[in-house]
């Protein structure tokens, strides 16, 4: 008996294969090594039973855990893999063979005619959920730092009134499928005879329709209607914060539910504050005296005026920390500081007492450590 070939170099992918690309791999095998397509070539039926052999171990995440680490002997037991359209592992159940057999029977969705598969086609509507939508919302600088209540319009799509979602009055069975949800159609190809299965128009796979449509939706068993939202907002939104509004997104298909809704702020600057992150800094400004002696000055926060002492001698760009007057985030669970800088003013005008005063200084030694290191360069560097 030959040695069995890896099951990775039997579907050309690498050990690191995703899920995905395992299953692109067979389906790419399956089409290649048809029994019925390839009559010519005698070592098609084993070689389409080698793949399908392979993509049995290496879809199952256990099969291919053992295999990986013992080889064909952690996942073949006495019996072996059995014949073709026999292997015990493998039935199909798990892969839509609806792709490759479209392509290989020009659009037979059922593939009634090689009794290697179990199935796999799934009848009826695909229940999807519908898509997120994403909202910006303009703050004001006090609403994102303090919270607020907002309230805006919004078109969502939900459950008729009337119908209570299904669509009509006095359900029965349709009569077209008679219940299955699906339309068995014979297709004749140059292959022979296959039957192909299709969504009942109908009734949308469900198998049942109604005596009676109802009026308010259409039938459809939703209806959009513009709604009044109201939303909290915590105190300490930033620009780029989410808050998700679950169930007022996009509507579902064949019963699906609705998406989210995703509001995106964008908060306005203020005139003196700045923000960063949950930090405030404000540039308070001081006069040339308040600068040299020193003073007490108020100064504005968040959360009303404070005393802040100002040294003596403070320079343009000098820092001062008041712990815990930042930003009170409950949206991240954290408070911030604030940071006051200063900037010295210089006037450009003087009245002829104030100019007498200035003069009367500068006739005294007004120099620090840094004025006469750079005093001392000039001279050097005359």
């Amino acid at each position: 008996m030959a040695e069995k070939r890896d099951y990775y170099d039997v579907l050309g992918i690498s050990k690191n294969a995703t899920e995905a690309e395992i299953k692109s791999a067979f389906r790419k095998k399956a089409k290649e090594f048809h029994p019925d397509l390839n009559k010519d070539d005698p070592n098609a039926a084993e070689k389409f039973k080698e793949a399908q052999e392979a993509y049995s171990v290496l879809s199952d995440e256990n099969k291919r855990k053992m295999y990986d680490q013992y080889g064909h002997a952690g996942v073949n037991g006495p019996s072996g893999a059995g014949g073709f359209g026999g292997f015990s592992g493998f039935d199909g159940a798990d892969f839509d063979f609806g792709d490759i057999f479209d392509s290989i029977f020009g659009g037979a969705g059922g593939f009634g005619g090689f009794s290697g598969f179990g199935g796999g086609h799934q009848s009826g509507p695909r229940v999807t959920r519908g898509s997120d939508i994403l909202m910006r919302m303009d703050l004001a600088f006090d609403e994102a730092i303090y919270g607020c209540e907002k309230k805006f319009s919004l078109d969502v799509v939900e459950d008729c009134d009337e119908c209570h979602g299904h669509g009509g009055f006095d359900r029965e069975e349709c009569s077209t499928c008679h219940g299955t949800g699906t339309i068995t159609r014979e297709q004749q190809t140059i292959l022979g005879s296959f039957m192909s299965k299709t969504t009942c128009s109908d009734c949308q796979g469900t198998g049942k329709t109604y005596k009676r449509k109802c009026s308010e939706c259409a039938g459809k068993g939703r209806i959009r209607k513009n709604k009044k939202i109201t939303i909290n907002i915590p105190a300490g939104i930033n620009t780029g914060d989410r808050q998700r509004i679950s169930g007022k997104g996009n509507p579902g298909s064949n019963g699906g539910e609705n998406g989210d809704l995703y509001i995106e702020f964008v908060v306005d600057e203020h005139d003196y504050f700045v923000r960063d992150n949950d930090d405030i800094y404000l540039e308070v400004p001081l006069t040339i005296t308040e600068s040299i002696l020193g003073c007490k000055k108020e100064i504005p926060t968040l959360y009303g005026n404070v005393k802040l002492n100002v040294s003596a001698g403070t320079n343009s760009g000098d820092k001062q920390r008041i712990k815990g007057k930042g930003v009170d985030n409950t949206y991240h669970r954290h408070k911030g500081d604030m940071y006051v800088i200063f900037k010295v003013y210089t006037p450009k005008k003087l009245s002829r007492e104030q100019k007498q005063l200035i003069e009367r200084l500068s006739e005294t030694s007004l120099e620090t450590d840094e004025i006469r290191k750079f005093n001392k360069f000039t001279e050097n560097n005359d």
